[in-house]
């Protein structure tokens, strides 16, 4: 019996039939990465909001005031009284009296100072001159509500976590295409509940639900993909990536059109309903369902695929090979039972965690400085292009360990020199800046692709899934330990950043080349890497 790459070869290893499956199947990047960042646009701090006094509406009513005359009326006086206080977060505490006059409320306090007036915190709630802009304006994220946006993104993140989990055990378990339609199912059902959440509890809910959905979509998308390649196509893993940067770069002009944060939000929910129809054209994959046992719906799929690439199968193709392993469902205890994959397992975990905590951090700092946010955040995301052509040239000419070192060693330079360059040459530190930014984005694609390529058909998801888990944790991290050290000293966190690249770059040289190496389909596979 011939084994599924011999069959795979003779039905075309990136025919028509497998372009057609990764070009549908990559959109779940686009959307994928619009939800990853979203909150940069559905988070956007309003530009004009004050306290709301006691009684404002009523106030406002009798006297007929507009928005403008009542911040003048509540703000100003404020101000004026002492410059320091901008009336976000706290307000006059007095009586306002428009008995006398609505065009001096404050006459009954005589000739006092505002600025010896009491002053208090926000009780009432805010005013907003754009009050459905942001996610912020909609359920008062601001003042000492302000940690509540964090929250909302660590949230998220951790959706992504039990996804990951969650999403990529029931895909080694139940079937890769399967778990990918109910995920796309889960993110725009949603979606839509995020849009018109009642409150933020509500919202909280299911942004969670939203991204264990969405990790599912983008996870279970991408294994598909490299297993339905021949060994050299596998290349594709990283080509994906450009997807998730277009979509990245595509989220400000969604943003820069649609003015209210339900309008984003449906925007970059609603198209996963379309990637239901992929039900009709992508098909189980044949890997998994031989590991399942069931090897003549395989062999149909793999007819299927070489008539579609122009090909014939030999008759004598009556079974594929199956893997002796057992079927059994996967635990973490599967992926470090023996030598191998305990090393590969333990080095990929802390590289995705390093990719992810110094990605996003240099995200931040570099903090897409000022100016036309639209504009900068394109530019960020257009940054990210050339790594994958980068490696798309190196990755398959010298292998893939010494890329996925020198990305990280490269990184971890470029954030120490970056840590100590003056910023009287404000160019050169950006410059040095942007190039660590360039490298992690290399490290970062290429964790995916080698991450596939180092674990057995019948714990391929789950293993991705679970190793990059641990990028969910780098980003909820990320944040914290960014603003925590540089509260100490503002380039302390590069020194950090540039200790766990280097760490991670000498780690990863301890991993076997897969260049050119068809897909383990055991365990017993791996070992012998």
């Amino acid at each position: 019996m011939p084994s599924f790459d011999e069959v795979l070869k003779e039905a075309g290893e990136f025919g028509r039939f497998q372009k057609r499956v990764f070009f549908l199947l990559s959109q779940t990047g686009i959307t994928f990465s619009s939800l990853f960042a979203s909150v940069v646009f559905l988070g956007r701090a309003p530009d004009n909001f004050w306290c709301r006094i006691p009684g404002a509406a009523e106030l406002s009513e009798r006297c007929g005031w507009t928005l403008e005359e009542e911040r003048n009326f509540t703000v100003l006086p404020l101000h004026l009284g002492n410059e320091s206080v901008s009336g976000e977060c706290e307000r006059l505490d007095v009586t306002w009296d428009t008995s006398v006059s609505c065009s001096s409320p404050l006459a009954h306090h005589g000739n006092r100072s505002t600025g010896s007036l009491p002053l208090a915190t926000c009780h009432d709630g805010w005013v907003y001159e754009q009050p459905h802009s942001s996610i912020v304006s909609e359920y008062d994220l601001v003042c000492g509500n302000a940690w509540m946006l964090d929250l909302s993104q660590a949230i998220l993140n951790l959706g992504f976590l039990t996804g990951a989990f969650i999403l990529g055990y029931a895909a080694d378990r139940y079937g890769r295409i399967l778990i990918y339609l109910l995920s796309c199912l889960g993110v725009g059902i949603c979606g839509i509940i995020v849009a018109f959440s009642p409150n933020f509890t509500v919202f909280l809910i299911f942004r969670f639900l939203q991204g264990m959905f969405g990790k599912g979509t983008w996870m279970t998308g991408y294994v598909i993909v490299t297993e339905i390649v021949g060994s050299d196509q596998r290349i594709v893993g990283i080509v994906i990536q450009i997807f998730f940067t277009l979509g990245i770069m595509i989220l400000p002009g969604i943003a820069y059109l649609i003015p209210t944060w339900q309008g984003i939000q449906l925007a970059i929910s609603l198209p996963n309903f379309l990637f239901l129809l992929y039900y009709w054209v992508v098909p189980e994959s044949p890997r998994w369902l031989l590991t399942r046992k069931k090897g003549e719906k395989a062999l149909k799929i793999m007819r299927n695929i070489a008539k579609h690439n122009g090909k014939f199968l030999s008759p004598h193709y009556s079974e594929i090979t199956i893997s002796n392993e057992e079927v059994s469902n996967p635990s973490f205890l599967d992926l470090v039972r023996t030598p191998q994959m305990r090393k590969s397992t333990l080095i990929l975990m802390y590289a995705w965690f390093t990719s992810a905590l110094i990605y996003q951090g240099l995200v931040m700092r570099l903090g897409i400085i000022g100016g036309n946010l639209y504009l900068d955040f394109f530019i960020s995301g257009a940054v990210e292009l050339p790594a994958a052509f980068l490696i798309i040239v190196t990755i398959d000419r010298i292998g893939r360990r010494l890329p996925f070192a020198m990305s990280n060693i490269v990184a971890g330079i470029a954030c120490l020199i970056t840590a100590f360059l003056p910023e009287d040459i404000s160019w050169l530190k950006m410059t040095v800046a942007t190039l660590g930014r360039l490298s992690i984005t290399i490290a970062f694609e290429v964790v995916y692709l080698v991450n596939s390529e180092l674990y057995p058909t019948t714990l391929r998801n789950f293993g991705v899934s679970l190793c990059s888990s641990l990028c969910d944790l780098g980003g909820i991290i990320a944040p914290f330990l960014l603003f925590r050290l540089a509260a100490i000293w503002l380039e302390l966190p590069l020194i950090i950043f540039s200790i766990l690249a280097a760490v991670c770059g000498l780690l990863v040289l301890l991993l076997p080349e897969t260049k050119g190496i068809p897909l383990p389909e055991t365990v017993e596979d791996v070992e012998q890497l």
